[in-house]
């Protein structure tokens, strides 16, 4: 009973405290109306700041930036691709946003076209690869500039992300991986290419016969090759 009373006790107690408190903050706010009109201002200017940010800067930029993507686009429909790759590069040296990430991975694969594998480099470094399709297909292109630099680990690196963002998509993910390999060859790490080979076979079967590929001949090869002494 004595331990009731008490629990009732520290209840009350709690409960007048916390009642107390309130009381205090009320008579505040009561004595100091300024204070109410001061927040309420406050909050109305930052709600203001954004709203302006975003429909009177952001929305209209991001307007400019597709326009402008969008005219690049058509000359490089209408099979003008050095116009199109000035104003691609136009693009994404005046605009951000998503226009601008685009405008420069249109750049860079205009610039692959044309062997000019650093400039094309330089973009595809900006570039935001994050989705399974456009960013694991940025990133696979930016290995394949550094094949043809002949800077075979950074392709190595850039096909492993590649394959990472692909999510195992069946079309893809395979392409990705036969890159890997065919790299992997090029700098003699057989060990590693036949893995390679065998989680390719394993999990893409179907792969092969897509691209009228037997891909059991260059895993015996690269099996073969792994299995000879170091020089």
């Amino acid at each position: 009973m004595a331990n009731n009373k008490q629990h009732e006790a520290e209840t009350h107690t709690s409960i007048d405290d916390v009642n107390d408190t309130l009381t205090g903050i009320g008579e505040k706010v009561q004595n100091n109306p300024k204070i109410v009109v001061y927040a309420c201002v406050a909050v109305a200017a930052v709600v203001a700041v954004i709203l302006i940010w975003v429909y009177a800067v952001r929305q209209p930029g991001i307007n400019a930036a597709n326009d402008a993507l969008g005219q690049a686009d058509m000359e490089l429909l209408m099979g003008n691709d050095s116009i199109a790759l000035m104003k691609y590069e136009k693009v994404a040296a005046d605009h951000g946003y998503k226009a601008g990430d685009l405008a420069g991975l249109n750049a860079a694969i205009l610039l692959y076209q044309k062997q000019d594998y650093e400039k094309a480099l330089s973009y595809l470094k900006d570039y935001d690869a994050s989705e399974t399709i456009i960013g694991a297909g940025a990133k696979s292109l930016e290995g394949d500039c550094y094949v043809n630099l002949k800077q075979y680990p950074q392709a190595i690196e850039c096909y492993k992300k590649a394959i990472s963002l692909s999510d195992d998509n069946p079309h893809y993910t395979p392409v990705f991986m036969l890159k890997e390999a065919t790299v992997l060859h090029e700098m003699k790490d057989y060990k590693a290419e036949a893995a390679l080979y065998k989680e390719l076979i394993a999990k893409y079967p179907a792969f092969a016969s897509e691209i009228n590929t037997n891909f059991e001949k260059y895993l015996e090869r690269a099996e073969a090759l792994a299995a000879q002494p170091a020089n």
